[in-house]
């Protein structure tokens, strides 16, 4: 092979060279535009809590940017950087698809009582066992009811989970999925998907009941002794287990917390606890319209209550010990006369309500 020529040999040196030398100035202009914890990090030296606070912030999309879908690419606003929003701060409102929709429910006639169960995606056995028990339907004689439950996308196994959960509302037709991640601080967008649905689906509803899945609930009682059938529905009705003079908690060790950042309040308005409560259905609609012009929470039911003190609208006081936060020892005759229960799972569900069934039939009213 022959040799290049010199000219040609000093030409590609000098290339050379010049690449070097750009690449080394590029590396040293990123190290001095990066933040003081960043130039620590890359020299290897530990950094302080101090430095720590001129780290990059977590940015969420601009209302410029809602329509896209996660995982788009993202082009850079004219007008700036995006606002940036804590970590814990629910995006909303915003356009969450209906991936799993019952738009004709209630096509045939307007419901009494609308159920909005929460679940995830994963709760195939809890679901099934639901709608054995106190999410059956044909429960009440003569009352009708409508049962959905409420989902969002599992944050890790979404592409298996959904195939699953696809089959199981083709054949139960009554689970409701939009497109947020399913957790719990997105409990908020569930709910709002729920009093969404009711807004556009059903809205002649006469009341809408928000339940958790690991609850005992009576459903016979409620409607015989607070809702009433019988009588027109009430307007502007919202009733559960009321907390007053409560706020939110500051300390990261809790799951319920929330940062000044999220709610700079001390204190949240009066509201029912979110294991189980009763709206009628004028209100539904009303908190899912209100909640467009709200800073949204990430405490589900502090933030239906702040809807309503938004609304001028009061909690209403049920009788005592009908909505029960804390978990009861199951008593039969003592849980004909109660609402609902927390903290009974499915598996507790089995087994207590075949004796609950016949014990409606010989406990005194």
């Amino acid at each position: 092979m022959r040799a290049l020529p010199a000219r040609l040999r000093f030409l590609r040196k000098f290339l050379l060279v010049c690449v070097a030398i750009c690449l080394f100035l590029l590396a040293v202009r990123v190290q001095q535009d990066a933040p003081q914890s960043l130039q620590l990090r890359l020299r290897g030296e530990p950094v302080s809590a101090e430095q720590l606070q001129d780290s990059p912030t977590f940015q969420w999309p601009s209302p410029q940017q809602a329509e896209r879908k996660a995982g788009d690419s993202v082009p850079v606003s004219a007008t700036g950087p995006a606002p940036t929003r804590h970590p814990l701060q629910v995006v909303y409102p915003y356009g969450y698809r209906f991936l799993l929709n019952e738009p004709d429910k209630c096509r045939a006639g307007a419901p009494f009582l609308v159920l909005l169960v929460m679940t995830t995606p994963q709760d195939i056995a809890a679901r099934n066992i639901i709608r054995q028990t106190w999410g059956n339907e044909s429960a009440v004689p003569g009352v009708s009811l409508l049962r959905l439950f409420l989902s969002g996308v599992h944050p890790r196994y979404g592409s298996p989970l959904q195939w699953l959960l696809e089959e199981e509302s083709a054949l139960h037709r009554d689970i409701i999925q939009q497109d947020f991640l399913d957790t719990y601080n997105n409990l908020t967008l569930k709910t709002l998907m729920g009093m969404e649905w009711v807004s556009r689906h059903c809205p002649s509803a006469s009341y809408v009941m928000k339940v958790d899945n690991d609850v005992f609930l009576n459903v016979e009682y409620l409607i015989r002794e607070l809702l009433q059938p019988q009588l027109p529905p009430k307007k502007d009705y919202m009733t559960g287990y009321v907390y007053r003079d409560t706020g939110p908690l500051r300390s990261r060790a809790y799951k319920w917390y929330v940062p000044r950042a999220v709610y700079p309040n001390d204190t949240y308005p009066p509201y029912c606890g979110g294991p189980g409560y009763v709206l009628s259905g004028d209100l539904a609609k009303k908190v899912y319209r209100v909640a467009q012009t709200l800073r949204v929470i990430n405490m589900e039911d502090a933030f239906v209550g702040i809807c309503l003190y938004e609304l001028g609208v009061r909690v209403t006081d049920s009788p005592w010990g009908l909505f029960n936060i804390g978990r009861l020892e199951y008593e039969q005759c003592r849980f004909s006369r109660l609402v609902l229960v927390h903290h009974y799972r499915p598996r507790d569900l089995l087994r207590v309500w075949p004796d609950f069934q016949g014990g409606n039939k010989t406990c005194p009213s």
